[in-house]
């Protein structure tokens, strides 16, 4: 069967987001249907980004204190069995809209990655669960940037301080799910963690750079181990690095490591060119 995901994952800095557009312009070269999903896509057909999930009573909850903003609420929200799901992100950015912060606060604390973790997961595998169902029998191929294991592992270990069986066990479940979408892993890797990161962090934006030491450094492992500013965000980054290092030999999916140490554009997409002409000839012959 035509592998119908390709999954990008690896560091920050390490160039995932290079790799998937990449892998997706390789696709469309050998005439493979391609859809491209990068992080913060807030159309991603298997992850939320910016949207807010409610129980029933949450859900009342925030209409009668915010009345007002019901009727501009139900714009964006979707009910499936139990919950409301509210694309907050989406309202924010439509033209005409203004939002008081006291609303946009209180609707954030139900962001899908607000939740406590096992609720998190069970709202996550349900999307991922609908991507399987629908794409399967699709003709498209998906390209997803850093949702597989970023994911998990950001939400688990670096929010939350989950133990490393919790995380690990929370990706294999993602990966019995699309097993049947025959995926490739592709786990960008460079040499230099260090140099990478602070790399990024020169060439980012400085607001970038300050939200995600503050979410490394002031929450789940990062606080456990008392890790300030950038000296303590890399040590996180180090034992992220050991943790997906371990997740990506323990899974039975088609995988591949690229070291994109070199920067090196035109190498780097040739040897891209191999394993997917290779991963696809295989799958489809």
């Amino acid at each position: 069967m035509q592998p119908k995901l390709v999954l990008i994952e690896g560091l920050p800095g390490f160039g995932k987001t290079t790799t998937a557009q990449l892998v997706h312009d390789i696709l469309i070269d050998m005439n493979i249907n391609t859809q491209l999903f990068l992080e913060g896509n807030l159309d991603h057909p298997a992850d939320y980004d910016g949207v807010a999930c409610f129980g029933e009573y949450e859900y009342q909850e925030l209409l009668r204190d915010h009345a007002e903003f019901s009727d501009l609420l139900r714009t964006r929200l979707m009910k499936h069995g139990n919950h409301y799901f509210l694309e907050y992100r989406k309202l924010m950015n439509e033209d005409g809209v203004s939002i008081p912060k006291e609303l946009i606060d209180n609707i954030f604390q139900y962001d899908i990655y607000e939740l406590p973790l096992d609720q998190n997961r069970v709202r996550i595998m349900e999307k991922w669960e609908l991507f399987a169902k629908h794409s399967l029998h699709g003709t498209d191929t998906y390209v997803f940037d850093c949702c597989f294991i970023q994911n998990p592992v950001t939400i688990g270990m670096i929010k939350y301080g989950a133990t490393n069986e919790v995380v690990m066990s929370y990706v294999k479940q993602l990966a019995s799910i699309v097993e049947q979408l025959n995926p490739l892993l592709l786990y960008v890797d460079q040499d230099d963690l260090d140099h990478s990161f602070r790399k990024a962090v020169k060439e980012r934006p400085a607001v970038w750079s300050a939200g995600f030491i503050e979410y490394y450094t002031s929450q789940g492992f990062g606080l456990d181990h008392a890790y300030h500013g950038l000296e303590g965000t890399l040590q996180v980054l180090k034992a992220r690095r050991e943790l997906e290092e371990t997740i990506y030999n323990d899974l039975s999916i088609a995988k591949e490591k690229v070291n994109n140490s070199s920067y090196d554009v035109d190498a780097y997409k040739q040897r891209l060119v191999k394993i997917l002409a290779a991963h696809f000839s295989e799958s489809m012959s």
